[in-house]
Protein backbone atom coordinates (compact mmCIF):
# COMPACT_ATOMS: atom_id res chain seq x y z
CA UNK A 1 0.00 0.00 0.00
CA UNK A 2 1.05 3.58 -0.69
CA UNK A 3 2.68 5.53 2.13
CA UNK A 4 0.08 8.21 1.42
CA UNK A 5 -2.71 6.03 2.82
CA UNK A 6 -4.42 6.72 6.12
CA UNK A 7 -4.57 3.02 7.08
CA UNK A 8 -2.35 0.01 6.34
CA UNK A 9 -4.86 -1.77 4.09
CA UNK A 10 -8.28 -0.68 2.82
CA UNK A 11 -9.17 -4.36 2.22
CA UNK A 12 -8.35 -5.66 5.70
CA UNK A 13 -9.35 -4.05 9.01
CA UNK A 14 -6.78 -3.61 11.75
CA UNK A 15 -7.34 -1.27 14.70
CA UNK A 16 -5.07 1.74 14.67
CA UNK A 17 -2.63 1.64 17.58
CA UNK A 18 -3.06 4.66 19.84
CA UNK A 19 -1.41 5.55 23.12
CA UNK A 20 -3.62 5.39 26.20
CA UNK A 21 -4.98 8.68 27.56
CA UNK A 22 -6.70 8.54 30.93
CA UNK A 23 -9.83 10.61 31.55
CA UNK A 24 -10.26 10.18 35.28
CA UNK A 25 -10.47 6.41 35.68
CA UNK A 26 -11.49 5.74 32.06
CA UNK A 27 -8.82 4.90 29.51
CA UNK A 28 -9.12 5.97 25.87
CA UNK A 29 -6.95 4.27 23.25
CA UNK A 30 -4.39 1.60 24.04
CA UNK A 31 -6.07 -1.77 24.65
CA UNK A 32 -9.29 -0.17 25.91
CA UNK A 33 -12.67 -0.74 24.24
CA UNK A 34 -14.17 2.00 22.10
CA UNK A 35 -15.67 4.43 24.63
CA UNK A 36 -19.17 5.91 24.26
CA UNK A 37 -19.87 9.53 25.20
CA UNK A 38 -22.79 11.96 25.36
CA UNK A 39 -23.42 15.60 26.31
CA UNK A 40 -25.84 17.19 28.74
CA UNK A 41 -28.61 19.41 27.36
CA UNK A 42 -29.38 21.25 30.61
CA UNK A 43 -28.07 24.71 31.40
CA UNK A 44 -24.79 24.28 33.29
CA UNK A 45 -26.03 26.68 35.97
CA UNK A 46 -28.93 24.26 36.62
CA UNK A 47 -27.08 22.00 39.05
CA UNK A 48 -30.07 19.79 39.87
CA UNK A 49 -31.04 19.30 36.20
CA UNK A 50 -27.47 18.51 35.15
CA UNK A 51 -26.97 16.01 37.95
CA UNK A 52 -30.23 14.21 37.17
CA UNK A 53 -29.46 14.07 33.45
CA UNK A 54 -25.92 12.85 34.11
CA UNK A 55 -27.19 10.09 36.41
CA UNK A 56 -29.60 8.96 33.68
CA UNK A 57 -26.72 8.82 31.20
CA UNK A 58 -24.58 6.87 33.64
CA UNK A 59 -27.43 4.43 34.25
CA UNK A 60 -27.63 3.90 30.46
CA UNK A 61 -23.93 3.04 30.39
CA UNK A 62 -22.48 6.32 29.11
CA UNK A 63 -18.75 6.29 29.87
CA UNK A 64 -17.82 9.98 29.50
CA UNK A 65 -20.14 12.99 29.96
CA UNK A 66 -19.59 16.46 28.50
CA UNK A 67 -21.05 19.79 29.65
CA UNK A 68 -20.75 23.24 28.14
CA UNK A 69 -18.90 25.95 30.06
CA UNK A 70 -19.44 29.08 28.00
CA UNK A 71 -18.10 31.54 30.60
CA UNK A 72 -16.10 31.47 33.81
CA UNK A 73 -19.33 31.72 35.82
CA UNK A 74 -20.70 28.57 34.15
CA UNK A 75 -17.36 26.82 34.57
CA UNK A 76 -17.34 27.58 38.29
CA UNK A 77 -20.64 25.71 38.75
CA UNK A 78 -18.95 22.54 37.53
CA UNK A 79 -17.63 22.26 41.09
CA UNK A 80 -21.17 21.85 42.40
CA UNK A 81 -22.21 19.43 39.68
CA UNK A 82 -19.10 17.27 40.15
CA UNK A 83 -19.48 17.28 43.93
CA UNK A 84 -23.11 16.15 43.84
CA UNK A 85 -22.46 13.48 41.21
CA UNK A 86 -19.62 12.00 43.23
CA UNK A 87 -21.75 12.14 46.37
CA UNK A 88 -24.39 10.15 44.48
CA UNK A 89 -21.77 7.49 43.68
CA UNK A 90 -21.37 8.43 40.00
CA UNK A 91 -17.73 8.15 38.87
CA UNK A 92 -18.29 8.84 35.16
CA UNK A 93 -15.63 11.41 34.17
CA UNK A 94 -16.76 14.89 33.15
CA UNK A 95 -15.56 16.98 30.21
CA UNK A 96 -15.93 20.76 29.94
CA UNK A 97 -16.72 22.05 26.46
CA UNK A 98 -14.95 25.38 25.85
CA UNK A 99 -15.48 27.95 23.10
CA UNK A 100 -14.03 31.49 23.01
CA UNK A 101 -13.07 31.69 26.72
CA UNK A 102 -9.58 30.63 27.91
CA UNK A 103 -10.48 31.88 31.42
CA UNK A 104 -13.48 29.51 31.45
CA UNK A 105 -11.15 26.65 30.51
CA UNK A 106 -8.81 27.46 33.39
CA UNK A 107 -11.72 27.49 35.86
CA UNK A 108 -13.30 24.32 34.46
CA UNK A 109 -10.01 22.41 34.62
CA UNK A 110 -10.17 22.65 38.42
CA UNK A 111 -13.32 20.51 38.55
CA UNK A 112 -13.46 18.13 35.59
CA UNK A 113 -11.28 15.33 34.25
CA UNK A 114 -10.99 16.60 30.68
CA UNK A 115 -11.17 19.86 28.73
CA UNK A 116 -12.41 20.02 25.16
CA UNK A 117 -11.25 23.10 23.29
CA UNK A 118 -12.18 24.19 19.79
CA UNK A 119 -8.93 25.34 18.09
CA UNK A 120 -10.97 27.53 15.77
CA UNK A 121 -12.25 29.83 18.48
CA UNK A 122 -10.21 29.27 21.66
CA UNK A 123 -8.20 32.39 20.82
CA UNK A 124 -9.74 33.62 17.56
CA UNK A 125 -13.13 35.18 17.01
CA UNK A 126 -14.36 34.30 13.53
CA UNK A 127 -15.51 37.39 11.65
CA UNK A 128 -15.70 36.01 8.08
CA UNK A 129 -13.02 38.51 7.04
CA UNK A 130 -10.89 37.80 3.99
CA UNK A 131 -7.26 38.70 4.56
CA UNK A 132 -3.92 37.61 3.15
CA UNK A 133 -1.39 36.87 5.91
CA UNK A 134 2.30 37.26 5.28
CA UNK A 135 4.50 34.54 6.78
CA UNK A 136 5.59 36.92 9.53
CA UNK A 137 2.00 37.85 10.34
CA UNK A 138 1.02 34.20 10.42
CA UNK A 139 3.88 33.39 12.80
CA UNK A 140 2.78 36.26 15.02
CA UNK A 141 -0.68 34.72 15.19
CA UNK A 142 0.80 31.37 16.18
CA UNK A 143 2.77 33.07 18.94
CA UNK A 144 -0.47 34.64 20.18
CA UNK A 145 -1.97 31.13 20.36
CA UNK A 146 1.04 29.89 22.29
CA UNK A 147 0.72 32.67 24.88
CA UNK A 148 -3.02 32.09 25.40
CA UNK A 149 -2.87 28.29 25.39
CA UNK A 150 0.23 27.65 27.52
CA UNK A 151 -1.35 28.33 30.97
CA UNK A 152 -4.10 25.77 30.31
CA UNK A 153 -1.62 23.15 29.08
CA UNK A 154 0.60 23.60 32.13
CA UNK A 155 -2.37 23.39 34.51
CA UNK A 156 -3.68 20.21 32.85
CA UNK A 157 -0.20 18.69 32.91
CA UNK A 158 0.24 19.44 36.61
CA UNK A 159 -3.21 18.24 37.66
CA UNK A 160 -3.58 15.16 35.43
CA UNK A 161 -6.31 16.51 33.15
CA UNK A 162 -6.81 15.19 29.61
CA UNK A 163 -7.65 17.43 26.66
CA UNK A 164 -9.49 17.02 23.35
CA UNK A 165 -8.46 19.21 20.44
CA UNK A 166 -11.80 19.22 18.65
CA UNK A 167 -11.74 20.97 15.28
CA UNK A 168 -15.13 21.73 13.71
CA UNK A 169 -15.74 22.33 10.04
CA UNK A 170 -18.15 25.11 10.97
CA UNK A 171 -15.88 27.13 13.25
CA UNK A 172 -12.45 27.43 11.69
CA UNK A 173 -10.62 30.67 12.39
CA UNK A 174 -10.33 33.40 9.77
CA UNK A 175 -6.57 32.80 9.77
CA UNK A 176 -7.01 29.12 8.82
CA UNK A 177 -9.78 29.91 6.34
CA UNK A 178 -7.67 32.47 4.54
CA UNK A 179 -4.68 30.15 4.18
CA UNK A 180 -6.34 26.71 3.78
CA UNK A 181 -9.95 27.47 2.93
CA UNK A 182 -12.96 25.73 4.45
CA UNK A 183 -11.30 22.34 3.91
CA UNK A 184 -10.30 19.13 5.70
CA UNK A 185 -6.69 20.36 5.42
CA UNK A 186 -7.65 23.49 7.35
CA UNK A 187 -9.39 21.44 10.04
CA UNK A 188 -6.31 19.26 10.55
CA UNK A 189 -3.87 22.18 10.67
CA UNK A 190 -6.14 24.02 13.11
CA UNK A 191 -5.74 21.18 15.61
CA UNK A 192 -2.05 20.58 14.93
CA UNK A 193 -1.20 24.21 15.72
CA UNK A 194 -2.37 23.61 19.29
CA UNK A 195 -0.88 20.13 19.51
CA UNK A 196 2.58 21.48 18.70
CA UNK A 197 2.34 23.91 21.61
CA UNK A 198 1.27 21.12 23.98
CA UNK A 199 4.08 18.83 22.84
CA UNK A 200 6.67 21.57 23.24
CA UNK A 201 5.55 21.80 26.87
CA UNK A 202 5.86 18.05 27.36
CA UNK A 203 2.09 17.46 27.52
CA UNK A 204 0.69 14.43 25.67
CA UNK A 205 -2.72 13.67 27.23
CA UNK A 206 -4.37 14.64 23.94
CA UNK A 207 -7.34 13.31 21.98
CA UNK A 208 -8.22 14.61 18.49
CA UNK A 209 -11.51 15.04 16.65
CA UNK A 210 -12.51 16.43 13.23
CA UNK A 211 -16.29 16.94 13.22
CA UNK A 212 -18.52 18.17 10.40
CA UNK A 213 -22.21 17.97 9.52
CA UNK A 214 -21.28 17.06 5.93
CA UNK A 215 -20.45 13.36 6.31
CA UNK A 216 -18.09 13.16 3.34
CA UNK A 217 -16.10 16.14 4.66
CA UNK A 218 -16.01 14.53 8.11
CA UNK A 219 -14.65 11.23 6.76
CA UNK A 220 -12.03 12.97 4.61
CA UNK A 221 -10.88 15.17 7.52
CA UNK A 222 -10.38 12.24 9.88
CA UNK A 223 -8.48 10.27 7.25
CA UNK A 224 -6.27 13.25 6.57
CA UNK A 225 -5.71 13.76 10.31
CA UNK A 226 -4.59 10.15 10.83
CA UNK A 227 -2.31 10.29 7.82
CA UNK A 228 -0.79 13.57 9.06
CA UNK A 229 -0.25 12.16 12.54
CA UNK A 230 1.53 9.18 10.98
CA UNK A 231 3.72 11.50 8.91
CA UNK A 232 4.59 13.58 11.99
CA UNK A 233 6.12 10.54 13.73
CA UNK A 234 5.42 7.39 15.73
CA UNK A 235 4.92 9.30 18.97
CA UNK A 236 2.01 11.26 17.46
CA UNK A 237 -0.19 8.21 18.06
CA UNK A 238 -2.93 10.05 19.94
CA UNK A 239 -6.45 8.61 20.37
CA UNK A 240 -9.26 9.70 18.05
CA UNK A 241 -12.77 10.77 19.05
CA UNK A 242 -15.39 10.24 16.31
CA UNK A 243 -18.63 12.09 15.65
CA UNK A 244 -20.86 13.66 12.99
CA UNK A 245 -21.89 17.03 14.34
CA UNK A 246 -25.43 18.38 13.84
CA UNK A 247 -26.58 14.97 12.55
CA UNK A 248 -30.23 15.71 13.39
CA UNK A 249 -32.82 13.29 14.71
CA UNK A 250 -34.56 10.01 14.00
CA UNK A 251 -33.54 7.60 11.29
CA UNK A 252 -31.75 10.24 9.22
CA UNK A 253 -29.39 11.07 12.10
CA UNK A 254 -28.65 7.43 12.80
CA UNK A 255 -27.87 6.79 9.15
CA UNK A 256 -25.54 9.81 9.00
CA UNK A 257 -23.77 8.80 12.19
CA UNK A 258 -23.36 5.18 11.12
CA UNK A 259 -22.09 6.33 7.74
CA UNK A 260 -19.48 8.73 9.13
CA UNK A 261 -18.44 6.96 12.32
CA UNK A 262 -18.81 3.47 10.87
CA UNK A 263 -16.74 4.26 7.79
CA UNK A 264 -13.79 5.15 10.02
CA UNK A 265 -14.30 2.28 12.47
CA UNK A 266 -14.30 -0.06 9.46
CA UNK A 267 -10.73 1.09 8.81
CA UNK A 268 -9.72 0.63 12.45
CA UNK A 269 -9.84 4.36 13.27
CA UNK A 270 -11.54 5.57 16.45
CA UNK A 271 -11.10 5.10 20.18
CA UNK A 272 -14.17 6.92 21.48
CA UNK A 273 -17.35 8.23 19.86
CA UNK A 274 -20.54 10.20 20.28
CA UNK A 275 -23.71 9.81 18.21
CA UNK A 276 -25.09 13.38 18.26
CA UNK A 277 -28.89 13.50 18.12
CA UNK A 278 -31.47 16.28 18.38
CA UNK A 279 -33.18 14.14 21.00
CA UNK A 280 -32.86 13.48 24.73
CA UNK A 281 -29.19 12.94 25.59
CA UNK A 282 -29.84 9.41 26.83
CA UNK A 283 -31.04 8.45 23.33
CA UNK A 284 -27.45 8.82 22.09
CA UNK A 285 -26.06 6.02 24.21
CA UNK A 286 -27.68 2.92 22.65
CA UNK A 287 -26.70 3.69 19.01
CA UNK A 288 -23.22 4.60 20.25
CA UNK A 289 -22.77 1.19 21.84
CA UNK A 290 -24.32 -0.45 18.79
CA UNK A 291 -21.49 0.91 16.64
CA UNK A 292 -18.81 0.35 19.27
CA UNK A 293 -19.79 -3.32 19.74
CA UNK A 294 -19.81 -3.93 15.99
CA UNK A 295 -16.11 -3.05 15.91
CA UNK A 296 -15.13 -4.21 19.37
CA UNK A 297 -12.92 -6.97 17.98
CA UNK A 298 -11.19 -7.68 14.70
CA UNK A 299 -12.20 -11.02 13.15
CA UNK A 300 -9.74 -13.20 11.22
CA UNK A 301 -8.94 -11.40 7.97
CA UNK A 302 -8.80 -13.08 4.57
CA UNK A 303 -5.63 -12.36 2.63
CA UNK A 304 -6.18 -10.49 -0.62
CA UNK A 305 -4.43 -12.08 -3.64
CA UNK A 306 -1.17 -10.42 -4.68
CA UNK A 307 -0.48 -7.96 -6.08
CA UNK A 308 -2.86 -6.00 -3.91
CA UNK A 309 -4.77 -3.53 -6.13
CA UNK A 310 -4.62 0.19 -5.32
CA UNK A 311 -7.70 1.62 -3.56
CA UNK A 312 -10.62 2.13 -5.95
CA UNK A 313 -11.33 5.58 -4.43
CA UNK A 314 -9.51 8.75 -3.41
CA UNK A 315 -9.57 8.79 0.42
CA UNK A 316 -9.35 12.59 0.63
CA UNK A 317 -11.50 13.82 -2.29
CA UNK A 318 -14.95 12.56 -3.22
CA UNK A 319 -15.21 11.31 -6.77
CA UNK A 320 -17.96 9.05 -8.01
CA UNK A 321 -16.71 5.82 -9.59
CA UNK A 322 -17.62 6.00 -13.26
CA UNK A 323 -19.24 3.11 -15.10
CA UNK A 324 -20.70 2.82 -18.58
CA UNK A 325 -24.42 3.63 -19.04
CA UNK A 326 -26.63 0.56 -18.76
CA UNK A 327 -30.34 -0.11 -19.18
CA UNK A 328 -31.81 -2.77 -16.91
CA UNK A 329 -35.49 -3.68 -17.23
CA UNK A 330 -36.18 -0.23 -18.69
CA UNK A 331 -34.29 1.68 -15.99
CA UNK A 332 -31.09 3.55 -16.90
CA UNK A 333 -28.15 3.49 -14.51
CA UNK A 334 -24.41 4.03 -14.53
CA UNK A 335 -22.74 6.96 -16.26
CA UNK A 336 -24.36 10.19 -15.07
CA UNK A 337 -27.64 8.52 -14.07
CA UNK A 338 -28.91 8.74 -10.47
CA UNK A 339 -28.03 5.94 -8.08
CA UNK A 340 -30.95 3.54 -8.33
CA UNK A 341 -33.06 1.79 -5.68
CA UNK A 342 -33.41 -1.99 -5.96
CA UNK A 343 -35.88 -4.11 -3.99
CA UNK A 344 -36.75 -7.83 -3.96
CA UNK A 345 -39.57 -8.72 -6.37
CA UNK A 346 -41.95 -9.49 -3.50
CA UNK A 347 -41.43 -5.95 -2.14
CA UNK A 348 -41.96 -4.43 -5.61
CA UNK A 349 -45.29 -6.24 -5.87
CA UNK A 350 -46.36 -5.16 -2.40
CA UNK A 351 -45.71 -1.49 -3.26
CA UNK A 352 -47.34 -1.59 -6.71
CA UNK A 353 -50.75 -0.32 -5.49
CA UNK A 354 -49.05 2.79 -4.07
CA UNK A 355 -47.11 3.81 -7.17
CA UNK A 356 -48.77 7.25 -7.42
CA UNK A 357 -48.07 8.07 -3.75
CA UNK A 358 -44.41 7.11 -4.15
CA UNK A 359 -43.66 9.26 -7.19
CA UNK A 360 -40.79 11.09 -5.39
CA UNK A 361 -39.33 7.87 -3.97
CA UNK A 362 -40.28 5.09 -6.38
CA UNK A 363 -39.07 1.50 -6.22
CA UNK A 364 -37.06 1.27 -9.44
CA UNK A 365 -35.64 -2.20 -10.01
CA UNK A 366 -36.53 -5.74 -9.01
CA UNK A 367 -33.47 -7.69 -7.90
CA UNK A 368 -34.76 -10.86 -9.53
CA UNK A 369 -35.51 -9.14 -12.86
CA UNK A 370 -32.30 -7.08 -12.99
CA UNK A 371 -30.02 -9.96 -14.01
CA UNK A 372 -27.52 -9.12 -11.28
CA UNK A 373 -24.20 -10.99 -11.45
CA UNK A 374 -23.02 -12.13 -8.00
CA UNK A 375 -19.23 -12.31 -7.70
CA UNK A 376 -16.72 -13.36 -5.08
CA UNK A 377 -13.96 -10.71 -5.40
CA UNK A 378 -11.45 -13.31 -4.15
CA UNK A 379 -12.36 -15.82 -6.89
CA UNK A 380 -10.13 -15.46 -9.94
CA UNK A 381 -12.39 -17.58 -12.21
CA UNK A 382 -15.49 -15.51 -11.45
CA UNK A 383 -13.58 -12.28 -12.03
CA UNK A 384 -12.16 -13.58 -15.30
CA UNK A 385 -15.67 -14.21 -16.65
CA UNK A 386 -16.40 -10.48 -16.36
CA UNK A 387 -13.44 -9.40 -18.47
CA UNK A 388 -15.20 -9.94 -21.79
CA UNK A 389 -18.81 -10.44 -20.75
CA UNK A 390 -21.78 -8.25 -21.60
CA UNK A 391 -22.44 -5.19 -19.47
CA UNK A 392 -24.32 -6.19 -16.30
CA UNK A 393 -25.06 -4.97 -12.79
CA UNK A 394 -22.56 -6.64 -10.44
CA UNK A 395 -22.63 -7.25 -6.67
CA UNK A 396 -20.68 -9.17 -4.03
CA UNK A 397 -21.88 -12.74 -3.55
CA UNK A 398 -23.43 -13.62 -0.20
CA UNK A 399 -21.23 -15.61 2.14
CA UNK A 400 -17.92 -14.13 0.99
CA UNK A 401 -15.29 -14.47 3.72
CA UNK A 402 -14.62 -10.76 4.04
CA UNK A 403 -16.19 -7.89 5.93
CA UNK A 404 -18.78 -6.17 3.75
CA UNK A 405 -17.15 -2.76 3.23
CA UNK A 406 -13.79 -4.32 2.39
CA UNK A 407 -15.42 -6.88 0.06
CA UNK A 408 -17.15 -4.18 -2.02
CA UNK A 409 -13.97 -2.11 -2.16
CA UNK A 410 -12.10 -5.14 -3.49
CA UNK A 411 -14.85 -5.80 -6.02
CA UNK A 412 -14.64 -2.19 -7.24
CA UNK A 413 -10.85 -2.50 -7.53
CA UNK A 414 -10.80 -5.84 -9.37
CA UNK A 415 -13.65 -5.68 -11.92
CA UNK A 416 -13.49 -3.57 -15.09
CA UNK A 417 -14.59 0.01 -14.40
CA UNK A 418 -17.29 -0.20 -17.04
CA UNK A 419 -19.44 -2.38 -14.77
CA UNK A 420 -22.02 -0.84 -12.42
CA UNK A 421 -22.02 -2.04 -8.80
CA UNK A 422 -25.05 -2.87 -6.67
CA UNK A 423 -24.40 -2.23 -2.96
CA UNK A 424 -26.04 -4.39 -0.27
CA UNK A 425 -26.37 -3.80 3.47
CA UNK A 426 -25.69 -7.42 4.44
CA UNK A 427 -23.87 -10.40 2.94
CA UNK A 428 -25.31 -13.10 5.19
CA UNK A 429 -28.69 -11.88 6.43
CA UNK A 430 -27.41 -12.05 10.02
CA UNK A 431 -26.55 -8.39 10.45
CA UNK A 432 -26.36 -7.53 14.17
CA UNK A 433 -26.90 -3.81 13.59
CA UNK A 434 -30.38 -2.32 13.34
CA UNK A 435 -31.54 -1.66 9.75
CA UNK A 436 -30.83 2.09 9.82
CA UNK A 437 -27.35 1.60 11.31
CA UNK A 438 -26.51 -1.32 9.01
CA UNK A 439 -27.61 0.63 5.95
CA UNK A 440 -25.73 3.75 7.00
CA UNK A 441 -22.54 1.85 7.68
CA UNK A 442 -22.49 -0.78 4.95
CA UNK A 443 -24.06 1.19 2.10
CA UNK A 444 -23.51 4.78 3.23
CA UNK A 445 -19.77 4.53 3.79
CA UNK A 446 -19.28 3.01 0.33
CA UNK A 447 -21.38 5.76 -1.25
CA UNK A 448 -19.13 8.27 0.54
CA UNK A 449 -16.18 6.60 -1.21
CA UNK A 450 -17.92 7.12 -4.56
CA UNK A 451 -18.65 3.40 -5.03
CA UNK A 452 -22.05 2.15 -6.19
CA UNK A 453 -24.61 2.73 -8.93
CA UNK A 454 -27.53 1.05 -7.15
CA UNK A 455 -28.49 0.03 -3.58
CA UNK A 456 -30.37 -2.92 -2.10
CA UNK A 457 -31.62 -2.81 1.52
CA UNK A 458 -32.30 -6.27 2.95
CA UNK A 459 -31.99 -5.82 6.72
CA UNK A 460 -35.40 -4.08 6.77
CA UNK A 461 -38.11 -6.62 5.85
CA UNK A 462 -41.04 -4.21 5.62
CA UNK A 463 -41.22 -3.13 1.93
CA UNK A 464 -42.25 0.48 2.58
CA UNK A 465 -39.64 0.95 5.34
CA UNK A 466 -36.96 -0.64 3.15
CA UNK A 467 -37.83 1.78 0.35
CA UNK A 468 -37.71 4.78 2.69
CA UNK A 469 -34.41 3.59 4.15
CA UNK A 470 -32.94 3.26 0.66
CA UNK A 471 -33.71 6.86 -0.24
CA UNK A 472 -32.66 8.10 3.20
CA UNK A 473 -29.16 6.64 2.84
CA UNK A 474 -28.82 8.24 -0.61
CA UNK A 475 -29.91 11.55 0.93
CA UNK A 476 -27.48 11.21 3.85
CA UNK A 477 -24.62 10.55 1.43
CA UNK A 478 -25.64 13.61 -0.61
CA UNK A 479 -25.79 11.60 -3.83
CA UNK A 480 -29.54 11.74 -4.51
CA UNK A 481 -31.95 14.16 -2.83
CA UNK A 482 -35.57 13.11 -2.40
CA UNK A 483 -36.72 15.41 0.43
CA UNK A 484 -35.77 18.45 2.49
CA UNK A 485 -32.29 18.22 4.02
CA UNK A 486 -31.99 19.25 7.67
CA UNK A 487 -28.87 20.02 9.69
CA UNK A 488 -29.77 20.27 13.38
CA UNK A 489 -27.58 20.31 16.46
CA UNK A 490 -28.20 18.05 19.47
CA UNK A 491 -28.79 20.94 21.91
CA UNK A 492 -26.70 21.68 24.99
CA UNK A 493 -26.46 24.24 27.78
CA UNK A 494 -25.68 26.97 25.20
CA UNK A 495 -29.02 26.51 23.41
CA UNK A 496 -31.38 29.46 23.91
CA UNK A 497 -34.64 27.72 22.94
CA UNK A 498 -36.33 24.31 22.79
CA UNK A 499 -34.58 23.03 19.71
CA UNK A 500 -36.48 19.75 19.52
CA UNK A 501 -39.83 21.54 19.53
CA UNK A 502 -38.64 24.06 16.93
CA UNK A 503 -37.20 21.30 14.73
CA UNK A 504 -40.56 19.48 14.79
CA UNK A 505 -42.42 22.66 13.75
CA UNK A 506 -39.94 23.44 10.98
CA UNK A 507 -40.07 19.89 9.63
CA UNK A 508 -43.87 19.93 9.65
CA UNK A 509 -43.92 23.18 7.66
CA UNK A 510 -41.07 22.51 5.21
CA UNK A 511 -40.77 18.73 4.87
CA UNK A 512 -42.09 18.80 1.29
CA UNK A 513 -39.36 21.11 -0.07
CA UNK A 514 -37.30 18.56 -1.95
CA UNK A 515 -33.64 19.55 -2.25
CA UNK A 516 -33.83 22.55 0.11
CA UNK A 517 -31.31 22.45 2.97
CA UNK A 518 -32.28 24.03 6.31
CA UNK A 519 -29.99 24.33 9.34
CA UNK A 520 -31.55 24.41 12.83
CA UNK A 521 -28.85 25.47 15.28
CA UNK A 522 -28.90 26.09 19.01
CA UNK A 523 -26.30 28.86 19.16
CA UNK A 524 -23.68 30.77 17.19
CA UNK A 525 -20.67 28.59 18.10
CA UNK A 526 -20.91 26.30 15.07
CA UNK A 527 -24.11 27.65 13.55
CA UNK A 528 -22.92 30.12 10.90
CA UNK A 529 -20.08 27.86 9.78
CA UNK A 530 -21.85 24.50 9.71
CA UNK A 531 -24.71 25.96 7.72
CA UNK A 532 -22.50 27.61 5.10
CA UNK A 533 -23.73 25.09 2.51
CA UNK A 534 -27.34 25.25 3.77
CA UNK A 535 -29.90 27.38 1.97
CA UNK A 536 -31.40 28.77 5.16
CA UNK A 537 -30.49 28.84 8.86
CA UNK A 538 -32.53 29.10 12.07
CA UNK A 539 -30.16 29.95 14.95
CA UNK A 540 -30.66 30.79 18.62
CA UNK A 541 -29.31 34.29 19.15
CA UNK A 542 -30.45 35.12 22.69
CA UNK A 543 -33.00 33.71 25.16
CA UNK A 544 -36.31 33.54 23.29
CA UNK A 545 -34.78 35.15 20.18
CA UNK A 546 -33.92 33.62 16.79
CA UNK A 547 -31.61 34.77 14.01
CA UNK A 548 -32.43 33.77 10.42
CA UNK A 549 -29.68 33.22 7.88
CA UNK A 550 -29.29 32.78 4.15
CA UNK A 551 -26.16 30.67 3.83
CA UNK A 552 -23.94 32.02 6.60
CA UNK A 553 -25.26 35.58 6.21
CA UNK A 554 -27.63 36.77 8.95
CA UNK A 555 -30.62 38.55 7.41
CA UNK A 556 -33.04 38.85 10.36
CA UNK A 557 -31.78 39.25 13.93
CA UNK A 558 -33.45 38.67 17.33
CA UNK A 559 -36.86 37.63 16.05
CA UNK A 560 -39.26 36.52 18.81
CA UNK A 561 -39.25 32.74 18.85
CA UNK A 562 -43.02 32.52 18.40
CA UNK A 563 -42.72 34.35 15.05
CA UNK A 564 -39.58 32.69 13.77
CA UNK A 565 -40.99 29.70 11.87
CA UNK A 566 -43.44 31.88 9.92
CA UNK A 567 -40.64 34.34 9.18
CA UNK A 568 -38.49 31.43 7.95
CA UNK A 569 -41.26 30.34 5.58
CA UNK A 570 -41.53 33.91 4.25
CA UNK A 571 -37.77 33.98 3.74
CA UNK A 572 -37.88 30.73 1.77
CA UNK A 573 -40.65 32.17 -0.42
CA UNK A 574 -38.71 35.41 -0.98
CA UNK A 575 -35.79 33.40 -2.36
CA UNK A 576 -37.95 31.35 -4.71
CA UNK A 577 -37.42 28.04 -2.90
CA UNK A 578 -41.00 27.49 -1.78
CA UNK A 579 -43.59 25.27 -3.41
CA UNK A 580 -47.00 24.23 -2.11
CA UNK A 581 -47.27 20.78 -0.65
Amino acid sequence: MSSRLYCPDVYKRARREAREVMVGGVGIGGKNPIRVQSMLTHDTLDTKGCVQEALELAEAGCEIIRLTAQTKVYAANLENIARELRAAGCRVPLVADIHFKPDAAMEAAKWVEKIRINPGNFVDKRKFIRRDYTDDEYEAELERIREAFTPLVLFCKEHGRAMRLGANHGSLSDRILNRYGDTPEGMVESALEFARVARDLGYHELVFSMKASNVKVMIQAYRLLVKQLQDEGDDWNYPIHLGVTEAGEGEDARIKSAMGIGSLLADGIGDTLRVSLTEEAVCEVAPGFELARAFGSVPPQTEVPQPVPPPPFDPYVFRRRQSEPLSVDGIKLGGAEPIRVVLPQVAMEALLPRTDELRDTPPELSYERAGVVEVDPLNEDELRELESGELRLVTVKDGVEMELVQAFRLLAARIPKRYSILLKDTLDGKEELSPSMATGLNIGSLLADGIGQAVLVRTEKNPEKALTLSYNVLQAAGVRLSKTEYVSCPSCGRTHYNIREAAARIRAATGHLKGVKIAIMGCIVNGPGEMSDADFGYVGGAPGKINLYVGHTPVQINIPQEEAVERLICLIKEHGKWRDD
